[in-house]
């Protein structure tokens, strides 16, 4: 499916693309995160309702989540659970409207996941082509009342300003996003990320970092063609600590198109050639830190008519490593300030995965 808006004059891009990445979201909120055109069909009703909403003569308006759900609903909402219309008024129109006031829970709790994807393109000779890493602060807020939040990361600008021997070094993040909760104003005069969260899930910033990444898998190909017959050797080092396990690793090698079998030997996990793919794919359920395994696979070729060049294919890596960042950025504080002084439990949750990691043959 795509996406598409037509303007009638030239307007910033960047509006429109921001529009068009929220209403996706909206969408995704109502429809299910794999919604497609039948979801879409079936539900045309509330997709102009969403319209109507979101968009006033062309001019982007309310496009928070928490706030449409008020008052356009897809199931029955109880008399009880409906608010007043005073209350969508100033939800709708107050500084506040992604938190509704009344709110209270028996137990206080912040739930904070930092997840990062490792963008990774090494050439066969094994220097860096690119590599960042992209990140996302995710929270699950359940508090009493209209609390400021006071947010903190090891951000090295933060950092540098800290006096002590004990500090430690700071990671330099070169951009980030914010929730529209952040008091950006604050954030550009002292980093620091202030705000006053909605209920639920929510996602506070995103970031990129591009310096210092600690790789989580360092990986080393050597291969040898022959005239019917490819020599695969893969040697793969887990550069984290080895109290943690990297999960569903998943490791797939090209080869040739016309790959009649492939013999495979592997230290651990398990390992075959899957047609389908064109590619020998090895797949550890528990990649244990700072552990060292090998492949290798004797490849024999059937013979053709017309003999082609094979391109060589970059190898492609999957894995998802709990409590790492390969960024190095972790949280050092979340303070909560109410007027009644409850205390709050949090939980702090890092998860790193593959984006996009190669490593060319």
């Amino acid at each position: 499916m795509y996406f598409v808006a037509l303007t009638r004059s030239n307007v910033n891009p960047a509006l429109v693309f921001e529009y068009l990445f929220q209403k996706i979201r909206i969408l995704k909120a109502y429809l299910g995160e794999e919604f497609d055109e039948n979801s879409m069909r079936n539900n045309m009703t509330l997709i102009y309702e969403l319209m109507d909403e979101t968009m006033d003569f062309g001019y982007p308006q309310n496009c928070a989540v928490d706030v449409l759900r008020l008052y356009i609903n897809l199931g029955n909402v109880r008399p009880q659970d409906e608010p007043e219309p005073s209350q969508l008024t100033s939800q709708i129109t107050g500084a506040i409207d992604w938190r509704r006031e009344g709110i209270r829970y028996k137990k206080n709790e912040v739930y904070i996941d930092v997840l990062e994807s490792v963008n990774l393109l090494l050439s066969s000779t094994g220097n860096v082509l690119r590599n960042e890493v992209t990140g996302q602060v995710q929270m699950n807020t359940k508090l009493t009342g209209m609390p400021e939040c006071k947010f903190g990361l090891n951000d090295k600008l933060v950092i540098d300003k800290e006096s002590g021997a004990q500090r430690k070094p700071g990671v330099e993040i070169d951009d980030c996003t914010f929730h529209r909760c952040v008091r950006l104003g604050k954030f550009d005069a002292d980093r620091t990320i202030t705000f006053i969260p909605p209920d639920g899930e929510f996602e506070l910033m995103r970031y990129r970092v591009t310096d210092n990444i600690n790789l989580p898998f360092r990986i080393t190909p050597a291969v040898l063609e022959e005239a019917m017959k490819v020599s695969i050797n893969l040697k793969v080092i887990a550069n984290f600590s080895d109290k943690l396990f990297a999960t569903h690793v998943v490791i797939k090698v090209p080869v040739p198109k016309n790959t009649a079998k492939a013999k495979i030997k592997n230290s651990f996990g398990r390992a075959k050639y899957e047609p389908e793919q064109q590619a020998i794919v090895w797949r550890v359920k528990r990649f244990p830190g700072k552990a060292e395994c090998m492949l290798s696979a004797e490849v024999d070729l059937m013979p053709t008519v017309r003999a082609k060049a094979w391109n060589r294919p970059p190898i492609n890596v999957e894995f998802q490593v709990p409590m790492f960042t390969a960024s190095g950025v972790h949280v050092r504080f979340l303070r909560v300030y109410d007027k009644s002084g409850y205390h709050t439990n949090r939980w702090v949750r890092y998860i790193t995965k593959a984006g996009g990691y190669q490593i060319r043959i």
